[in-house]
């Protein structure tokens, strides 16, 4: 054996890049460089993954064990080639089994001068005998205190006690190099993931402005716009309420537009889609091992988020028992990852959406109320569609532009009485369920006009009262006649709003016209504010 050699493997492990080359260069470089007859190494990984493992018997618990990573030898013959060996029945070898995995267990370093003396430890005498092997050396492979694998030579010549010694320095260098080699290619593979997930949610982002995104010009949607206006450039938490369909999502992508962290991320988590036993992993974070097949370091959405704004959408389905922990983030911007008592900080702002009565969670003890307290500082409530009808025709036609962009049928056109038929229904989808029909009418359109008959849902009741009210609404009618309509519509507006003018659910906002507006033509009209 040449002890240069093994500096000069030494050096050339330490310039490779990922985890597969730094091993190939050491068992390479240990049989051409250092003289070995056959050097291999294999490293920890997860059990029971192999359909058919030949120590699978000897295997004391299937859950951890060393897998065969690297091999090179210096056959006398090419039926011995000891660089096939990758696949032999010792690709994998249970911890506390046999030498090897007994130096994996341990951490105990093992040398065999003599192997011939040694007859009950040969597993293949008759290799042993072909290839002339005289001695073994066996070292772990450890990085800060945990055994990653075990490097194992065989020799043709005694190792003496001065090889091994420098066999040991030379594992120790090795574990450094694999290490640092792993966490350049996690490095590597997470650069490329947040690039992966950037362009993702800018291609979100896209969609969502070529799918309308807050189109309109309805009483209703301005007041939205002006109360995004206000609260954006701040760094307030805002809460979002709104039924399912009527484009939460789009109010908070608006929020972090025009707010001073645009140029950072908006992280986006569906609280109601993280299954209840990894929520807690997925939004704070886990060490590896802390979790079911964490097999490395996971930072969570929380981390994502820092710098930017972290949309919370759904948030009534955050589990009860880590709403605590999500209050400390609001409170003091700390939190400590799964299976970590390190303290973390992070900067991100949150925006919250949710189609329950969160308030109603809170009386029933299912939202804890000093949470709600934090969330609700500006909440801002979007309007269902049948609230902004004025904006129904806006919307259908940028929905139908790029349906024919992506469907390549040009020349299909929205007729008034498309939009007519449109505006007379209730929506119950919202947005969501009137982009879902304006694209259904364009895959089954014939020629350029929309199939909408197709297209369309049979009405519900309240679609057809709606319609009677259209086709009422079309007779002529005396003045007298319009303004006994419009009392008993603002009247019929102010009892289900019981009385209240302004703000969210007032009678302004049912009605789709300006507060002042609708203040005035109460005074005109002679009507008796209800309370």
């Amino acid at each position: 054996m040449r002890l240069e050699g093994i500096e000069q493997v030494a050096l050339a492990a330490a310039a490779a890049r990922s985890p597969e080359r730094v091993l190939a260069r050491v068992v390479e470089g240990l049989v051409d460089d250092a003289g070995f007859a056959l050097a291999r190494i294999w490293l920890t990984g997860l059990g029971d993954i192999c359909d058919a493992c030949p120590m699978r018997a000897e295997c004391p618990d299937q859950t951890i064990c060393l897998h065969l990573a690297a091999s090179a030898g210096n056959p006398r013959s090419a039926a011995t080639d000891a660089s096939s060996y990758l696949e032999d029945e010792f690709r994998r070898v249970p911890l506390g089994v046999r030498e090897i995995g007994r130096i994996a267990a341990t951490g105990d370093p093992l040398r065999i001068a003599d192997i011939a003396r040694a007859d009950a430890w040969i597993a293949r005498p008759a290799w042993v005998r072909s290839e002339g092997i005289r001695s073994f050396a066996g070292h772990a492979l450890t990085f800060r205190d945990e055994v990653m694998g075990v490097l194992a030579v065989f020799a043709r010549e005694a190792i003496d006690a001065r090889v091994f010694e420098s066999l040991r320095a030379f594992a120790a260098q090795v574990a450094v190099a694999t290490a640092n080699a792993r966490a350049f290619d996690e490095g590597v593979k997470c650069r490329e993931q947040v690039e992966l997930e950037r362009d993702y949610l800018r291609e979100e982002v896209r969609a969502a402005r070529a799918h309308g995104g807050l189109i309109g010009e309805s009483i209703a949607l301005r007041t939205v716009r002006e109360q995004i206006e206000l609260v954006a450039p701040t760094d307030a938490n805002v809460l979002i309420l709104g039924e399912p369909g009527t484009g939460k999502e789009l109010v908070a992508q608006a929020i972090h537009e025009h707010s001073g962290r645009a140029q950072a991320a908006l992280v986006r988590v569906n609280c109601a889609e993280l299954p209840r036993d990894r929520f807690e992993g997925e939004f704070f974070g886990h060490e590896r091992g802390a979790v079911p097949g964490a097999l490395r370091d996971h930072a969570g959405r929380l981390e994502l988020a820092n710098g930017g704004t972290l949309f919370l959408d759904e948030i009534g389905a955050i589990p009860l028992e880590l709403q605590g922990k999500l209050l400390r983030v609001l409170q003091q911007g700390s939190f400590e990852r799964v299976g970590d008592d390190r303290t973390r900080h992070v900067d991100a702002r949150v925006v919250a959406a949710t189609n329950r009565d969160l308030r109603g969670e809170v009386d029933a003890g299912r939202f804890r109320e000093d949470l709600y307290y934090r969330l609700a500082v500006c909440p801002i409530e979007v309007p269902p569609l049948r609230h902004r009808r004025d904006d129904i025709g806006r919307l259908a036609a940028a929905f139908l532009a790029s349906a024919v962009r992506r469907l390549g049928k040009p020349g299909l056109r929205l007729a008034a009485a498309d939009v007519r038929a449109l505006e007379r229904r209730d929506w119950p989808g919202n947005v969501r369920e009137l982009r879902s029909v304006v694209e259904r009418a364009a895959i089954l359109a014939r020629g350029t006009r929309l199939d909408l008959d197709a297209a369309l849902p049979p009405p519900s009741g309240r679609d057809g009262a709606r319609a009677t009210a259209v086709a009422a609404a079309t007779a002529i009618e005396t003045e007298a006649d319009r303004k006994r309509r419009e009392r008993a519509n603002i009247e019929a507006a102010l009892s289900a709003s019981r009385g209240r003018i302004y703000g969210p659910g007032g009678a302004a906002q049912l009605l789709g016209m300006k507060p002042t507006t609708l203040a005035s033509r109460i005074k005109a009209l002679g009507i008796g504010k209800r309370g």
